[in-house]
């Protein structure tokens, strides 16, 4: 046997083994890579209608439970104290959202008259879904026919009993089955916006939404979608839930959930809706997109057989938060707050708090307790919501570094040994410290079909924006919308958002609004320096006041404007060309620099220096520092309007313009446009400096006849139009 053949052999063998661990890393990598939340959308008890007003709630500690309304059902009719009376509840509350049959279905491509049959969850996943990607920056218009994901956890369908299941046939109509099927629900998401991705629809009862959202983050890690929208929703239309929740004594008679306390006797039902939107970290951070908060790991199991199909098994929560850490590659002592289930019950509560405190506990001091709380307790169970309540009320905590307070907890639960658990219960709003700066969750959703769900969720890395030197000084906000009124509201949004946050950046709100929302005939545009101002202008809008700062206009055609670039030639110069954009521009900037690179062999002076030094500027007017300066900043600008998302669909150029032109168009590259403008710039500068050019307002043919008196002293140089001729000599 030849010793060689041996030895290459070998290095063959040990090269493909070393190909194949490298390749089986990544695809653990892959399994396990965490998972950006960038957007946020919600309708929840309490007025939250949006993550700020639901963060306003929490940090407020309000209660959100009111008596249950009268547009759902007369509750006189069907309450009655005594629990065991047949066909009654002995509860009056509830958690519920406010406008839930108030609908725009022509936004959405839906007739008034299918909208009729669409089960109201149908309409509000609709609209927070909507909202949620503009919260993301996720233009609904430019992620159709994407890779995009839907996974939504919804359990009733109250509605249904208005029409298909009334008793009623004639009710019946052709929109029906679609307007009431649960998984249409999800269905219909994709097919308005037009999304290409998985398309789920999850029935676990309480874990259903934090189910959606764990299944979503499988799907973008195995790359069947690219991004996803993930959540769920709840809506109470009819009494005969309510009932027979009270059949099974699951409710408290007052409605309020007190989780942890000595006299939790339930908890109340609530509605909403909440959807987040997701993305592969390593996409979300390629992308710069606003990172709120981190999935780093999921987990789901099933109680099996226990002591009944509804009662908790500690073994099985015990379980399913191991599995969580070990997904997310996180230690037990590490998680400081965990969002617990909590549905407020004297047998449910100390289960999961010696389970969390089990696992959790260890190697934990009581000086680093680990908090614990319930959403529950501000507005009662979402039910199929319920997980992605908790989601987002965890993901505004940490980007507000601040624990909300845990409500209705006076008395400790007796059954659960607090001086033997390194827990606490927040009491008032908390502020959320880390030696490390590392905040680290947990959020558990345990469904009453016995299916449990558990996240580990970690705050977003702070990312420090790119530095100017100096910020811009002028912003442009633009919005519109598809109605006159409609636009109207979404100014009044933007005015409460600014006048209650002041300290947001102008230059990210304009972008987001700019860029991160579908644009509608109906259409604003505002010019603004200050927050303050933006604010002030919007509210001159409102009240219909003209102001120099604001344009509003109608587009009443639907054909698409051709945008052409004119590229200026020489002339066009002047003494600090650009600063501004160059010290508030980094594409601009970036651009510049890059030119002043590829001519620093060819330019005697840097063309920087000539730009920007005070003692070079006025050297700008000589011809063989005017036409690479020129040329530069022009390409300069293309790149910047191309970062903005604008691109020309014709280019223009005038005398050396033609040249910026022509590379910008692909003719010739960048390196060869600024070589060719240079030598050409070079020659010119060589020639008489007496000489002179002027424009005359004249055709070529006057022009010429005038000319013949001064025969090779003058010449035409330029026919600009037919009335417009250049002559130089």
């Amino acid at each position: 046997m030849n010793p060689n053949n041996s030895s290459t052999e070998y290095r063959q063998l040990l090269k493909d083994a070393l190909l194949e661990i490298r390749h089986l890393r990544q695809q653990l990598e892959t399994q396990t890579e965490a998972i950006a939340i960038i957007g946020l959308g919600c309708r929840f008890p309490g007025k939250a209608n949006t993550p700020e007003a639901y963060w306003e709630l929490l940090k407020n500690g309000v209660d959100g439970i009111t008596e249950i309304p009268k547009q759902r059902w007369d509750v006189e009719k069907y309450y009655d104290s005594n629990p065991d009376i047949p066909g009654k509840m002995y509860t009056r509350y509830g958690g519920f959202i406010d406008a839930v049959d108030q609908f725009e279905p022509q936004f959405f491509g839906i007739s008034p008259r299918e909208a009729i049959s669409l089960d109201p969850q149908q309409r509000l996943l609709l609209e927070v879904s909507y909202t949620a990607l503009e919260n993301a920056g996720q233009s609904p218009e430019n992620i159709r026919g994407s890779q995009t994901g839907v996974f939504i956890g919804i359990s009733f369908d109250d509605y249904s009993r208005r029409n298909i299941n009334s008793g009623d046939l004639t009710r019946i109509d052709a929109f029906s089955s679609l307007g009431n099927t649960r998984s249409i629900a999800a269905g219909r998401i994709s097919y308005v916006l037009g999304l290409n991705g998985p398309t789920l629809q999850l029935d676990t009862t309480c874990s259903s939404s934090l189910l959606a959202v764990h299944l979503a983050s499988q799907s973008l890690r195995n790359k069947e979608c690219n991004l996803a929208l993930a959540g769920g929703v709840n809506l109470m239309l009819s009494p005969e839930g309510t009932i027979g929740f009270c059949k099974l004594k699951a409710l408290a008679a007052d409605g309020r959930c007190k989780t942890f306390d000595a006299k939790a006797d339930g908890y109340s039902r609530g509605e909403g809706c909440g959807i987040v939107i997701l993305k592969r970290l390593s996409d979300a951070i390629k992308n710069k997109d606003n990172i709120l908060a981190i999935i780093r790991g999921s987990a789901v199991n099933h109680d099996g057989q226990s002591n009944g199909l509804t009662a908790p098994n500690g073994s099985a929560q015990e379980a399913v938060i191991r599995q969580a850490l070990a997904n997310a590659k996180v230690q037990p002592e590490d998680v400081q707050y965990v969002e617990v289930h909590g549905t407020g019950t004297s047998l449910g509560d100390p289960i999961e708090v010696l389970a969390l405190g089990k696992i959790l506990g260890e190697n934990r001091s009581k000086n680093q307790p680990l908090h614990i709380g319930s959403v529950k307790t501000n507005f009662g169970h979402l039910e199929a919501a319920a997980g992605v309540a908790s989601l987002i009320k965890v993901v505004l905590s940490l980007q507000h570094q601040k624990i909300p307070p845990h409500l209705h907890f006076q008395q400790p639960n007796p059954y659960i040994p607090w001086e033997k658990l390194p827990v606490k219960v927040p009491q008032k709003l908390t502020a959320w410290e880390t030696e490390t700066g590392q905040q680290l969750a947990g959020i558990s959703s345990f469904g009453m079909s016995g299916t449990n769900v558990h996240l580990i969720v970690e705050n977003s890395p702070r990312v420090s924006s790119e530095p100017n030197s100096i910020e811009r000084p002028f912003h442009l906000l633009t919005l519109s919308a598809k109605t006159e009124k409609a636009l109207q509201e979404l100014a009044q949004s933007y005015h409460h958002f600014l006048a209650s946050n002041s300290d947001v950046s102008l230059a990210d709100i304009c972008c987001t609004a700019n860029t991160g929302r579908s644009h509608f005939d109906y259409r604003l545009a505002v010019v603004a320096q200050t927050p303050q101002q933006l604010s002030k202008t919007l509210t001159d809008f409102v009240a219909k006041k003209d102001t120099p700062e604001l344009f509003s206009q109608t587009i009443k055609s639907k054909k698409q404007p051709k945008i052409a670039f004119l590229f200026t030639g020489q002339g066009s110069q002047y003494e600090g060309m650009a600063l501004q954009l160059y010290q508030t521009q980094p594409t601009f900037k970036n651009a510049l620099t890059h030119c002043a690179e590829i001519l620093q062999k060819t330019l005697d002076i840097p063309l920087l220096d000539l730009l920007y030094s005070p003692n070079f500027q006025p050297l700008i007017h000589q011809t063989i520092y005017t036409q690479p300066a020129l040329f530069a900043i022009e390409y300069a600008l293309f790149q910047l309007w191309k970062s903005w998302g604008i691109q020309p669909d014709i280019l223009i150029g005038h005398s050396l313009g033609e040249y910026v032109a022509a590379c910008v168009a692909g003719v010739f590259s960048l390196e060869d446009g600024l070589q060719l403008v240079a030598s050409r710039a070079r020659l010119m500068q060589q020639l008489p400096q007496n000489g002179e050019m002027v424009v005359v307002f004249a055709d070529e043919n006057t022009v010429k006849a005038c000319l013949e008196s001064q025969p090779n002293l003058v010449e035409i140089a330029v026919i600009n139009s037919p009335k417009n001729t250049v002559i130089s000599g």
